[in-house]
């Protein structure tokens, strides 16, 4: 009997399409996965900022993921935006049902403005009920700051913060770089029981464009572990992946902020609208 390799994507709706569940949505089907979603919360955002954010009620969250579970039962979760802390007990009570599978956290925790978007009772639960769970965390330094509450400023800083952030009980830390000063960015992939990091450098990629990185690289994980992948070569296909759509996607003109990537570039050039066609 045939079947899809199935990824559950459990995040935020974005409205403009660049992040959240529309990002992950694209991701996945770009991978040649199917992707299924459990809505968290809908936000109200655009390229230039979220301007509002209402949280879908924990049992419509729980009842949507065991929806999935029972009738496509997934080969890889990613989970995004949980801000609320009655919608992340809820998530991990169900995921225990269901303990089996792969699981990517991408922690929605600091604002591109750098201000801490869960409350401290979302963040204990996050760290003591969620992340257990998760077979990869793919936070930030922002994000990895708060968790350790330490600053990040270097490369070396970064291989220890990766190692300090296993204590939380999930089974590898991806730390991301990307907010380094640095013309090369790298990212730490640390494995509970490995001795040395796997390290992912590649050039940085100039563009106004960077809407939903962090959701597109966690899904396109999923969809590799999905597929098969072991995790090393699914960060590897995952980093490619984005950098490509980064660069695909650098020199269109989408929304008046910092628009979404090229998702679903191809080797065959897209029609780009020029303004004065719209």
């Amino acid at each position: 009997m045939k079947t899809y390799p199935c990824v559950l994507s459990i995040a935020g709706s974005d409205c403009s399409g660049g992040a959240g569940i529309q990002a992950d949505l694209k991701t996945i089907s770009a991978h040649g996965a199917y992707a299924a979603t459990a809505v968290t919360a809908v936000t109200v955002q655009n390229s230039c900022g979220v301007t509002h954010v209402h949280p879908v009620p924990p049992a419509i969250v729980e009842a949507q993921i065991t929806a999935v579970m029972e009738d496509l039962p997934p080969h890889a979760i990613k989970i995004g935006m949980v801000n609320d802390a009655a919608i992340i007990r809820t998530i991990a009570r169900t995921l225990r049902r269901y303990p089996s599978c792969f699981v990517v956290l991408d922690p929605v925790m600091v604002s591109s403005s750098g201000r801490p978007l869960l409350e401290p009772a979302a963040l204990t639960a996050l760290t003591d009920e969620l992340m257990p769970l998760c077979s990869l965390v793919t936070p930030n330094l922002p994000e990895a700051e708060l968790l350790l509450d330490i600053p990040l400023k270097t490369l070396d800083d970064m291989h220890l913060a990766a190692r300090s952030l296993l204590r939380y009980g999930n089974h590898a830390v991806l730390l991301k770089g990307g907010h380094l000063d640095a013309d090369q960015l790298t990212d730490v992939l640390q494995v509970a029981n490995e001795q040395e990091p796997h390290l992912y450098t590649a050039p940085k990629v100039e563009s106004r464009n960077t809407h939903g990185t962090g959701c597109t690289l966690s899904s396109a994980i999923a969809a590799r572990m999905a597929l098969g992948d072991l995790l090393p070569d699914a960060v590897a296909h995952a980093k490619h992946y984005v950098h490509q759509a980064l660069v695909s996607g650098r020199d269109i003109w989408a929304g008046k902020g910092h628009g979404p990537m090229n998702h679903l570039f191809s080797p065959q050039p897209m029609h780009i609208f020029h303004r004065n066609e719209l």
